[in-house]
């Protein structure tokens, strides 16, 4: 699949998406069925729709799944989705705050992760580069036994 992928029929952000950070073919076209539909695809009633990889846990305020669309040079790459739609940290209850740092300290047990990151996009996705509008977080470990190992990158504010 082609990096830095864009659509020909859309630009910019929508309601639930933006489409000018898409980075693969695939995910363009996810993208724009969802631009069609209007519907937010990380919300509960949504996500089955458009998210092809099984949900793995679920807590009372997550979901934890694999990302369809892992970055390049790692070895696992996880999204953690909020259940209710809320696009900025300030939305967040300490319920839920908590909730989010037990679901991240499981996954490191039972993945064995030696160590990676914790990223959350939130608000403005010209701030942010996200590509979809719903609160969620990635835990990205890299690939670092791989011979010719590159670092995995992260990219923050559109351009």
């Amino acid at each position: 699949m082609s990096k830095s992928a864009k659509s020909t029929k859309y630009s910019g952000p929508t309601s639930f998406v933006d489409i000018d950070n898409t980075r693969e073919k695939e995910q363009v076209e996810v993208m724009e069925q969802i631009i069609e539909t209007g519907e937010c695809p990380f919300c509960l009633e949504n996500l089955k729709k458009y998210h092809r990889t099984p949900i793995i846990k679920e807590t009372d305020h997550w979901i934890f799944t694999r990302n369809a669309w892992p970055y390049d040079n790692t070895r696992e790459h996880f999204l953690v989705i909020l259940k209710t739609h809320k696009e900025s940290l300030s939305e967040l209850s300490p319920e839920e705050g908590a909730d989010y740092f037990a679901l991240v300290g499981w996954a490191e047990k039972e993945f064995e992760i030696p160590g990676g990151g914790l990223a959350m996009r939130f608000g403005d996705t010209n701030y942010s580069a996200g590509t979809v509008k719903h609160l969620h977080a990635q835990l990205i470990v890299p690939d670092v036994g791989k011979p010719g190992f590159q670092p995995t990158r992260f990219k923050i504010g559109k351009g």
